[in-house]
């Protein structure tokens, strides 16, 4: 496939990852306090479809783990919202298991080697574990908001997911201006910024 199309496919993702922050952002300030409407997980679910994608077209490990880890939370959290029984059950079995069909067919096809993503002779070893490290950093903060959405019945983001979404971004753009991937530097230079304001909203809102 030619570059620009990869390209393309991962800025639209990150622009359909920026879009959720910019809708959630600007609910929040109209609210004056931190709100996820159902746009930020639709949002979030078809971007992670579609970075997934990119990240397997770059045979990108560290991508591919990251939105692996998060795409079902994303699921889960339409769920809560009451939003995912109103999608089509065909379009829902399908997005069920569209991470294992990538697997499957890359592996049966030859297509790609698992040694493969940690032998890439374009990004050294160190590398792939920072980015990594970054992505499985970055893929808590939605763990953790799993959890305490599923404590609370309710899809929130608490102050704990803020917090990791910023140390992960940090890690991710600097894996990011290493790897020279402007993919992932134009989307988490908006996010740290996004990331930022949402505390300081969070933490107003509770004073």
């Amino acid at each position: 496939m030619a570059d620009w199309l990869i390209y393309a496919i991962g800025f639209f993702a990150q622009l359909l990852f920026s879009g959720r922050m910019i809708v959630q952002w600007v609910v929040s300030e109209k609210n004056k306090k931190v709100l996820t409407p159902r746009l930020f997980w639709q949002f979030s679910l078809l971007a992670s479809f579609l970075l997934f994608i990119y990240g397997w077209l770059r045979d990108d490990f560290a991508i591919m783990l990251g939105q692996t880890l998060t795409y079902f939370i994303y699921i889960r959290n339409l769920q809560l919202q009451g939003e995912w029984v109103k999608l089509p059950r065909a379009f829902r079995i399908f997005l069920w298991i569209f991470p294992v069909l990538i697997v499957i067919y890359g592996y049966n096809n030859n297509a790609y080697d698992l040694n493969d993503f940690f032998k890439n002779e374009n990004i050294p070893l160190w590398l792939v574990v920072l980015g990594s490290v970054a992505q499985v950093i970055f893929t808590f903060r939605f763990v953790y908001q799993w959890i305490y959405s599923e404590k609370k019945k309710e899809s929130t983001l608490p102050m704990g997911f803020w917090l990791l979404s910023i140390l992960g971004s940090s890690l991710i753009l600097t894996y990011a201006i290493i790897r020279k991937d402007p993919v992932l530097f134009v989307g988490h230079i908006l996010g740290l910024t996004v990331y930022v304001r949402n505390l300081f909203i969070l933490k107003n809102q509770k004073a």
